[in-house]
């Protein structure tokens, strides 16, 4: 029994291999299936095209054969400088594995496979894109899924791997809004994409003023008061920079802003902090040499400006004072003031002359900004009322319910267009997702008033994940449109068709519904080009949890693209006669010319389906306007990718059906069902040597005994539809076993498990 495997590495090609036997009756059978289930061995074999053979058919089919082989060459080479035009040249393939450790972390990662050269014996190798960065920014890299999203640009030869989990600290949160990378052919990083990210809301300078005049006692209280606020402050890349300044009658910098990248390190300047001390308080002087000079030494362009003033008695330099707040005021600084009350009530002095002053200090309004405490003791009190104050919940609307983009997800798709790279944000606005862009000039991100047309505040709970895919489609009128899908808006999906300005504004000029609760509609989108005129054609949508029969078989509908940019419904792609739970749709891709007709084609892949498989689907339009297609399963038994579902339809045949449509649209199309046409043959034969068996001539021995011996000769022929030069080489695996219908065998194989050599 044979059983051949396909493995697609070319096409036409012979091969031979020898299958030793020896027998010790007159007459055994050799049967040879298409699929087998007992096997004795396995052999795989890579089977080319000699020279010796080329010539030999040259010489047999005359000039007119070799003209033909030129042809194929030819095609050949313009074949594959088409391939060398995707991503890095060359004939390879990209992957991602988003789960790929990269040292301690789980980051992802992208693969370049050769589709000729094996290296290591896979062909792949591993382009270590996991050390993809923002600077100046607390990240977490862990789990966050690079090349989860992968978008080539053939026009550059680059491609864009995205991880929409990557986060970054704020505060006391992590928000992930995702990352890209962009990677030129020479598959070295060329730009880090982030439409998402924004400043963390503890992006601040801040600036600590302390009075260390002789009247500050006891000092430890002091210093405990300073370590518990730095040890509220997340002090870090991209969030909190502090320094401090002590003065009395002079002022002295006890650190920068930039000396110090953590909170453990700025705590343990502070605990080596003494008392400087002086006979004066020159506060405004402390305050003009905070703003003047603190404020410039490690100071960051956009970080918010924090000054707080800790003192305990009226400044020697008032006069000074007015100065020295108008200027901090014009330079934006945002004041916090602590007055510390023990000197005067250790005294019995009447505190409200300094109360006013402290509040004059303090910017507007008083009850935020201005704190006052009974001694220095009592400093302790107020390091969690002040942390607060100083920092907010950020990201959150007033009420502290909303998230924006913090939680955006952005790379969660990823389609490049002519000016930039569209990206998917499905977490943005509450999970109802967005659709951002990154451009050479910028980030562009539309205002959230802009989808409420189409997804309004009262559906906001729902969770729409728009986002979950984009893509674009070029009208014949319009030039290229945006789509982007959002599988769980209403719980039916919904599909968008879009125009997006570099200014950020974004006009929804229709959508698309799903029409089953569950089904995910939208959840993949692809635009088919047919005759390959830079037109759309069809857009293919998706909806893989189309629930038929009680089990999620998947759905996917056709839709005609017309010339004024309206899309026409015409039917329906399903799986009928099987595929348990397949979730037909889990990814559509358009790809290239698959059986010689010279038109593009639509593939769709179920995620499930028979027990430990999947498949592939491809859909062949058979005409400018297919109508619906309902597949059947008839390609189960050519293997992966070896056959195409062309539709095979009449205008006079099939039921008739009525489908909604746009005006202009058109509203009958006939049903019809999908014929399996073959791409690749593969042709066997078998040959014996001797013809005839003769029991009597033992001319060989196995296991000390005098056997009869033959061979057994395989040939593999190996025909497409789609021209492939001879020199093609192909993989073939196959499986051979003698089957009989006795319990000892008059017949066996010779040494089942030696590997034959390859020719």
């Amino acid at each position: 029994m044979y059983t051949l495997e396909i493995h697609t590495r070319g096409t036409r090609s012979n091969c031979t291999r020898e299958v030793h036997t020896r027998t010790a009756h007159a007459r055994y059978t050799l049967e040879l299936h298409t699929r087998g289930a007992r096997s004795n061995y396995t052999r795989e074999v890579r089977a080319r095209n000699t020279h010796a053979r080329r010539r030999e058919r040259e010489r047999g089919a005359g000039g007119g054969q070799k003209e033909r082989e030129e042809q194929d060459r030819k095609r050949e080479r313009s074949r594959r400088t088409e391939r060398e035009k995707g991503a890095g040249g060359g004939d390879r393939l990209l992957v991602g594995a988003p789960y790929e450790m990269n040292g301690p972390y789980q980051t992802g990662d992208v693969y370049k496979c050769s589709l000729h050269k094996r290296i290591n014996g896979n062909g792949c190798t591993k382009l270590n894109l996991g050390r993809i960065s923002l600077t100046n920014v607390s990240e977490r890299k862990d789990k966050m899924r690079l090349g989860m999203t992968l978008a080539s640009n053939p026009k550059d030869n680059s491609f864009v791997a995205c991880g929409p989990l990557w986060s970054y600290e704020c505060g006391s949160s992590y928000y992930s809004t995702g990352i890209c990378s962009r990677v030129n052919a020479s598959f070295k990083f060329s730009r880090t994409i982030a439409p998402a990210f924004q400043r963390c809301e503890t992006y601040m300078d801040i600036v600590i003023v302390l009075d260390g005049s002789n009247s500050i006692y006891p000092w430890y209280e002091v210093q405990a008061f300073l370590i518990n606020i730095l040890q509220k402050f997340y002090v870090g890349p991209g969030q909190i920079q502090v320094g401090v300044v002590q003065y009395g009658e002079k002022v002295v910098h006890e650190f920068q802003l930039n000396d110090y990248k953590s909170v453990e390190e700025v705590v343990k300047r502070a605990r080596s902090i003494n008392q400087r001390g002086g006979e004066e308080t020159n506060t405004a002087l402390g305050i003009n040499v905070a703003r003047s000079e603190a404020f410039k030494h490690g100071g960051r362009r956009g970080a918010k400006k924090v000054m707080i003033v800790i003192t305990d008695g009226e400044s020697h330099d008032s006069p000074d004072l007015q100065q020295a707040i108008e200027d901090s005021e014009r330079e934006g600084i945002t004041r916090y003031a602590i007055a510390v009350l023990g000197y005067y009530n250790r005294r019995g002095i009447n505190p409200e002359a300094f109360l006013n002053e402290i509040k004059y200090i303090a910017s507007d309004p008083d009850d935020k900004h201005f704190f006052n405490v009974t001694d220095e003791s009592a400093l302790k009190d107020i390091v969690d009322a002040l942390g607060e104050r100083i920092f907010s919940l950020e990201g959150t609307s007033k009420n502290g319910t909303a998230f924006g983009l913090q939680m955006s997800q952005a790379g969660f798709s990823a389609h490049t267009v002519e000016d930039g790279i569209l990206v998917g944000a499905v977490g943005a606005y509450d999970w109802n997702g967005a659709v951002l862009k990154e451009t050479r000039q910028g980030k562009v991100i539309p205002p959230k008033a802009s989808y409420a047309q189409e997804f309004p505040e009262e559906l906001k709970n729902h969770g729409a994940y728009l986002g979950y895919t984009v893509t674009s489609v070029v009208s014949a009128r319009n030039g290229r449109l945006l789509v982007a899908g959002a599988p769980r808006f209403n719980h039916t999906g919904k599909v968008i068709v879009f125009t997006l300005k570099n200014s950020g504004e974004l006009s929804i000029l229709l959508s698309l519904k799903g029409q089953q609760i569950g089904s995910y509609y939208g959840s993949e989108i692809a635009p088919v080009d047919i005759d390959g005129d830079g037109v759309t054609d069809n857009l293919l949508v998706a909806a893989p949890m189309f629930f038929s029969g009680g089990m999620e078989k998947g759905k996917v509908y056709i839709y005609r693209v017309t010339e004024q940019s309206r899309f026409c419904l015409e039917g329906s792609l399903e799986i009928h006669n099987a595929g348990q739970n397949a979730r037909f749709g889990s990814a559509l891709a358009p790809v290239p010319d698959l059986n010689g007709t010279d038109s593009t084609t639509g593939g769709g892949g179920p995620s499930g389906g028979r027990p430990q498989g999947g498949g592939v689907r491809v859909l062949q339009p058979a005409q400018p306007d297919p109508a619906q297609v309902q597949a059947e399963d008839r390609g189960r038994r050519l293997g992966l990718g070896a056959a195409v579902l062309r539709p095979q339809c009449s205008r006079g045949h099939g039921h008739e059906r009525r489908r909604p449509g746009g005006p202009g649209c058109g509203v009958a199309r006939s049903c019809c069902s999908a014929l399996v046409q073959s791409v690749v043959r593969i042709y066997a034969s078998v040959s014996f040597e001797p013809s005839k068996i003769n029991v009597f001539v033992k001319d060989c021995q196995r296991g000390g005994k005098d056997v009869t011996c033959m061979s057994a000769i395989v040939c593999f022929n190996v025909t497409a539809r789609t021209p492939v030069p001879a020199t093609q080489l192909i993989d073939i695996k196959y499986n051979v076993s003698i089957v009989e219908r006795r319990f000892n065998p008059r017949a066996v194989l010779d040494n089942p498990n030696q590997v034959l050599p390859r020719t």
